[in-house]
């Protein structure tokens, strides 16, 4: 046990010298495996024009505990909306786990396969809360060419109940981002953010955002500690969106 955290770095060092060495996405979780903390903040205005600010979104702590395995502990996210009277209140709990299944770094290939498995767990306040569990089972992979990458996903959102009308059903979403290398550390990039329900409260509804933005990393601190940040603006393309527009601030800092 001792050697096992011993060795921790240099077993970290060698799973990610074998993969890509793209910077994460502002939004589509990324197939590499990463170990870093990340807080983002979203400001969201919603279809019914109120503004919902979510302090957390969902990050964490992302940590590389075996050859080709990533866990994510999110830190719960703080909500508020401009109501009357106002909503606020912590967000449910989520976890997340990464294999990483295929991985060839810049000289090698320069693409990557893994799949996720993520879970909601309904910890959070009444006023933010889905009440269920929910599983979503995720297929991620990533292409290279020189300076330019693709980072996609795709996966499926399972609540514990199954499809319950008037309630969230199993949405389903698509994530690609198309992103380019500048000057080592300017990563700039379009993402589009799609998501179809097929059931539930929201049935037969789809939403796509167009998400263009900026990361900017990474920026040694000290010793593996690096600083990477970004910033980028949502904007829907469809009719009756459920989030018409959406500014992301992003930090992170692996090590």
């Amino acid at each position: 046990m001792a050697d096992y955290f011993k060795n921790w770095f240099q077993r970290v060092s060698a799973t990610q010298a074998e993969q890509p060495h793209w910077i994460t996405p502002l939004v589509t979780v990324t197939p590499r495996l990463e170990e870093e903390v990340r807080y983002d903040v979203y400001r969201e205005e919603l279809s019914n024009g109120h503004i919902l600010d979510v302090f957390g979104t969902g990050k964490g702590l992302e940590l590389i505990p075996a050859e080709h395995v990533e866990v994510i502990v999110a830190l719960p996210s703080w909500e508020t909306e401009d109501v009357s009277p106002n909503k606020h209140g912590w967000a449910d709990q989520t976890f997340l786990l990464k294999y990483r299944w295929l991985s060839a770094n810049e000289e090698n290939g320069n693409y990557i396969l893994t799949t996720f498995l993520g879970l909601s767990a309904p910890w959070g306040d009444e006023t933010f809360t889905s009440h269920h569990y929910a599983w979503t089972p995720t297929i991620a992979f990533g292409k290279g060419w020189g300076d330019f990458d693709i980072q996609s996903t795709a996966g499926v959102s399972i609540p514990d109940n199954g499809v319950v009308a008037n309630e969230a059903g199993t949405p389903v979403s698509l994530n690609t981002t198309f992103q380019y290398r500048l000057l080592k550390v300017i990563w700039p990039e379009l993402e589009t953010n799609y998501t179809y329900y097929p059931n539930g409260e929201h049935a037969y509804k789809n939403q796509l955002l167009l998400t263009p933005g900026v990361v900017l990393g990474r920026f040694p601190i000290w010793e593996r500690a690096a600083l990477t940040v970004g910033a980028g603006y949502q904007i829907a393309v469809t009719s009756d969106p459920l989030v018409r527009n959406n500014l992301i601030l992003s930090g992170r800092v692996p090590f």
